[in-house]
């Protein structure tokens, strides 16, 4: 019987001699990326079986017994070469009544360790793992500035993982993988969660929520779910730092002379002096009127803008006359 071959490093993106800190780091990402709650849509299908793919290579070059028996056949082959086991290859066992269709992992890895087991006896029945730990998850939740200000909570729905049905989430169905879940003993659905936001939170934030990610695996704790905070833009204000920054428009005379002013801020309005003589572009600063912090708060800066008026009266342009003759000169 042939099989596929399967090129474990080359699907792990690692080199031959790579450490096993290197091959858990390159897991971690690729399944990362590849993890189907994480793809929707036609990709889903598709990050389905890659994730199976990154699962059996790291099945086998994350346990030193079956990488070491893995590396004897050498590193010749190529994936997807028909691959024909020799009959006379010491210290191997191959196992002719591979079915990976049927147990989760590919024919080869059947054909190699028999259903997970070590080549050196088990036979084909599947061999049980202990519980594993379930995939931490990222998304992101796009938060209002007044919202991510204040905190508060925030009901959200994702795509969740949870114990299959059939197997009980033990992964194993009459002694062998479990064919509805391919032997992770999870399944696909959803979940609605009630998301406590601490004030303050900024744009890139993470939110941990401790066991609210996938199913752990034949029994394992669930891992946990990471939101990602996305800022919306807001009309009035811009977030810089721990600062907010904010417009307002006022009329020449007020530029020139002075005034008081109203001046939104997260709080609601209050009051800001303008200065004599104030130039359009200038900054005023509110302390104590930005983005909470640990020991207390940022500043909000006002920028001035000058209203210069599209149309005036006749009393109006005749007054702005009389100071254009007492300003000649000045």
């Amino acid at each position: 019987m042939s099989v596929a071959f399967q090129d474990y490093y080359e699907t792990l993106g690692v080199k031959r001699d790579a450490a096993d800190k290197e091959i858990k780091s390159a897991y971690r990402k690729l399944a990362r990326k590849w993890h189907p709650d994480l793809n929707s849509g036609k990709e889903k299908e598709a990050a389905e079986e890659k994730f199976k793919q990154i699962n059996e290579a790291y099945e086998v070059l994350s346990d030193p017994e079956k990488r070491s028996k893995y590396d004897m056949l050498g590193a010749n082959w190529r994936s997807g070469q028909d691959f024909r086991p020799p009959p006379d290859m010491d210290g191997f066992h191959f196992y002719t009544n591979a079915n990976g269709g049927e147990g989760g992992f590919s024919d080869f890895f059947e054909m190699l360790f028999g259903g997970g087991g070590s080549p050196f006896g088990r036979g084909a029945r599947a061999t049980r793992r202990g519980p594993t730990r379930g995939q931490d998850v990222e998304s992101e939740i796009e938060l209002s500035l007044e919202d991510a200000y204040r905190g508060g909570e925030k009901s959200l729905q994702l795509a969740q993982r949870e114990a299959c049905p059939t197997c009980g989430g033990t992964g194993y169905a009459q002694d062998t993988f479990c064919n509805r879940c391919g032997g992770t003993g999870v399944k696909s659905g959803t979940k609605t969660l009630a998301v406590k936001i601490p004030p303050g939170m900024q744009d890139g934030s993470r939110i941990r929520l401790k066991g609210q990610g996938s199913e752990g695996i034949q029994g394992g704790p669930r891992g946990d779910l990471y939101l990602k905070v996305k800022l919306a833009e807001h009309p009035l204000f811009k977030l810089v730092g721990n600062d907010l920054e904010t417009e307002i428009t006022v009329r020449p005379e007020q530029a020139v002379l002075g005034d008081k002013v109203s001046v939104p801020t997260l709080d609601g309005q209050v009051t800001m002096k303008i200065p004599a003589s104030a130039r359009s572009g200038m900054r005023l600063r509110l302390r104590g009127k930005g983005w909470p912090v640990k020991e207390g708060r940022g500043d909000q800066y006002v920028r001035i803008k000058i209203d210069i008026p599209g149309r005036l009266s006749e009393e109006e342009e005749a007054l702005y006359r009389q100071l254009a003759a007492l300003r000649k000169g000045v």
